[in-house]
């Protein structure tokens, strides 16, 4: 391996003039900036326990009003990369939101994309582009860069939901910023995106011939996408993953340009190694417990706990139950890898 100079054996008039000036010498910095074999990373393996959060989370629910908090939103941030950073990983930001019976959540759009995780309560809904869509525990619903999009609650409970967004990678372009909105007109086709994309490998005829949508489903409920998993386990070996991506119907790549949205089954007493990936990842468990091993860091997960994993890291999920399934979400930066041309899977 070659040895580069290092800053110090540079004259201190010579650093001093390139400071004066904004210049810094990179072959100082080069491993930095180029380690070999795999990035230094900030990121730590992390896990996140529901029996934490959801107590804080009701609690801020009577500390900061909906007025002044816009979006009741407590961040899960990486202890690896500072409790300031708010990431999960180095582009995913994840968040879990209280809305309380009778509030609502003003409308707004923005710069960074956002999908909803429903985990708890009943009675809560997201309107997005006038479609409004129901909020029940597991469905995912996206709320894209640019659409106009408000959340209510016409429930008597609370309902909590995990938000997903590109916002590290938005904001490290200096291209993160919001809109306010008036009050949306609901469309009468409640629910619309995922009726008319209710099976797969059919969408509506008049598709074929006009410009494909960008998101032409908005909505997946997780009682259709449980069922596809369980079916999907009865023909997959024990020595594959069960896991389904969320997708746009109309051209079958992911559903949205910069995260990856995906669902796993662990069958009773199911243990995956997935390849190791250039791509961070964030794993929610919907239902079920387990243990993960994230690069040599013991993660023991129970319903609602949410761990992130670093790029590069070696993972291993175990279902430790004998009887039930465990049910996980996946949040990956790999559609964004893929168009900058980076990501790679190894072994």
């Amino acid at each position: 391996m070659q040895h580069l100079g290092t800053l110090e054996e540079l004259p201190v008039s010579y650093r001093s003039g390139l400071s004066e000036r904004s210049l810094v010498p990179l072959w100082p910095l080069m491993r930095d900036a180029l380690p070999y074999d795999k990035p230094h990373r900030k990121t730590t393996p992390h896990v996140w326990r529901w029996s934490d959060v959801r107590p804080n989370l009701l609690e801020a629910g009577h500390l900061a009003p909906m007025e002044k908090a816009e979006r009741r939103v407590l961040i899960l941030a990486n202890p690896g990369l500072g409790l300031d950073s708010i990431r999960a990983t180095p582009s995913i930001f994840i968040g879990m939101q209280l809305i309380l019976p009778g509030e609502s959540a003003p409308t707004h759009k923005h710069s960074p994309s956002a999908v909803r995780m429903v985990i708890e309560g009943q009675g809560g809904y997201t309107i997005v582009q006038g479609e409004r869509c129901p909020m029940e525990k597991g469905d995912l619903i996206l709320t894209p860069s640019g659409l106009w999009h408000e959340h209510g609650h016409d429930g008597h409970e609370p309902v909590i939901w995990m938000d997903a967004l590109d916002l590290p990678a938005v904001a490290g372009l200096e291209a993160s910023y919001a809109v306010e909105g008036n009050i949306q007109n609901v469309r009468e086709d409640l629910d619309s995106s995922q009726t008319r994309y209710r099976r797969a490998g059919l969408i509506p005829f008049e598709s074929l011939s006009r410009r494909k949508t960008d998101y032409p489903l908005i909505r997946f409920p997780w009682s259709e996408v449980k069922e596809s998993l369980k079916a999907y386990a009865n023909v997959t070996p024990m020595d594959s993953i069960v896991q389904l991506a969320y997708v746009n119907p109309e051209t079958g790549q992911e559903c949205m340009p910069v995260l990856g949205f995906s669902a796993i089954m662990l069958r009773p007493g199911e243990t995956m190694r997935p390849r190791r990936r250039s791509s961070s990842a964030v794993l929610h468990c919907i239902e079920g417990q387990g243990e993960a091993q994230i690069d040599g860091v013991t993660l023991r997960f129970e319903d609602s706990d949410t761990m992130a994993a670093p790029t590069h890291a070696d993972i291993e999920v175990s279902n430790r139950s004998t009887s039930r399934p465990a049910f996980l979400f996946q949040v990956d930066d790999a559609p964004m890898q893929r168009k900058l041309g980076f990501f790679e899977e190894f072994g």
